[in-house]
């Protein structure tokens, strides 16, 4: 995970430096300072500097992985990377539902994001809940 806390450093560098630069630039126009963007810029500097710090403590927690390693080879992959769940349809009725409550709110049907939240909680219900039944029963 070292190349990803890199990778995410490097990032955070970079809007760093661009973050005050932007900030300067647009208060040189004759409108002021554009303080959405900058904003923008600044959240998005300290989320990159949130993850980098993750990333960086784990990867010194954690032994090194091949492609850590300057001497892994690919033959030490090898092996089972992890569960990767099959196709669910639970996404699609949980983004439905949220359209539904969406749509309640904006045409102000109160009763039907009522609905929307009954049909949601079912549908998270069962997203939640899918590997705990049937052919995928952990």
């Amino acid at each position: 995970m070292k190349i990803e806390a890199w990778i995410f450093g490097v990032t955070t560098v970079f809007l760093v430096l661009v973050s005050p630069a932007y900030w300067f630039i647009t208060d040189a126009s004759d409108h002021g300072a554009d303080w959405t963007g900058t904003s923008a810029l600044v959240m998005t500097t300290l989320l990159c500097a949130m993850v980098t710090l993750y990333l960086g403590f784990h990867a010194q927690r954690m032994d090194a992985r091949p492609e850590d390693r300057k001497d892994g080879e690919i033959a030490d992959g090898a092996g089972e990377l992890g569960f990767f769940p099959p196709y669910s349809w639970w996404p699609f009725w949980c983004a439905l539902t949220l359209s539904l409550m969406v749509f309640a709110i904006a045409v102000l049907a109160w009763w039907l994001f009522i609905i929307g939240i009954v049909l949601g909680a079912v549908a998270l219900s069962g997203w939640v809940f899918e590997y705990y039944r049937g052919n995928y029963a952990h």
